[in-house]
């Protein structure tokens, strides 16, 4: 499997709270997570990078070769659990950081499976032979509001308050993710990333750069990344990428 990763801070912004990274896992496996943080001076870069130092250790130290998909799904809930732990005591014990928190969407390809875990409106897409799915739900303001009903996907990306979340990690002490998987087969492309990214690039454009790019990783990123800037580049932009080859 190939992973890629990239941030940018930008054209606006004048910090990069996003954190991502990727890497192989023992049996042709493969990971990838994406954070987005938030907070007064530098919280957000802390907390941020704090998460995804605390996963990809958790990952390193309990992924086995060959675990059920009941063991995967605990393994990932665990990492954001670990996670959500150390950065909340880290702002309990330095005031400046008070009230620091991160979105997370952590990516486990193993075994013909991918393994997805999220908090907050960071997301994780797929493309394989039935087109592209977004395989997580944002955790935001907005997406209650599609859910009721009351505006549509598309009033939501240009919704004034649609950077508002309703989960995050590292604010309280406990956090609430979710889980989700699908198949992963051969040819199928795993996507996560920041809303820096996901606000601009609608899900056609998407589908159609990930087709064009497929055959190569580094270019897809950069494409995606300037298409956001070139779009305003109003925040941070973030991605991460596994493909199953």
């Amino acid at each position: 499997m190939r992973v890629v990763h990239d941030t940018h801070v930008g054209a606006v912004r004048k910090a990069n709270e996003d954190a991502c990274k990727g890497g192989q896992l023992p049996g042709d496996g493969a990971w990838a997570v994406v954070c987005d943080g938030m907070g007064g001076a530098n919280g957000g870069s802390v907390a941020s990078a704090l998460a995804l130092e605390r996963i990809e250790e958790y990952l390193a130290k309990n992924f086995r070769e060959g675990l059920s998909g009941g063991s995967m799904k605990s393994l990932l809930l665990n990492a954001l659990r670990w996670a959500n732990d150390g950065v909340y005591k880290l702002s309990l014990e330095r005031p400046e950081l008070r009230g620091m928190g991160t979105t997370a969407v952590v990516m486990a390809a193993a075994g013909g499976v991918l393994h997805v875990v999220h908090v907050g409106d960071s997301r994780a897409y797929i493309r394989n032979k039935c087109g592209l799915t977004q395989i997580t739900e944002d955790h935001s303001y907005v997406q209650d509001l599609v859910n009721f009903g009351q505006i549509t996907r598309e009033q939501a990306r240009r919704h004034p308050r649609r950077n508002i979340i309703t989960r995050v990690l590292g604010v309280h002490e406990t956090v609430r993710p979710d889980y989700t998987f699908c198949n992963f087969r051969p040819g199928d492309i795993a996507l996560a990333c920041s809303d820096g990214l996901s606000n601009y690039v609608d899900d056609a454009l998407m589908e159609a750069y990930l087709e064009k790019y497929a055959a190569d990783s580094q270019e897809l990123l950069r494409q995606f990344i300037q298409y956001a800037l070139d779009c305003g580049g109003s925040d941070n932009i973030t991605a991460a990428l596994i493909f199953a080859d």
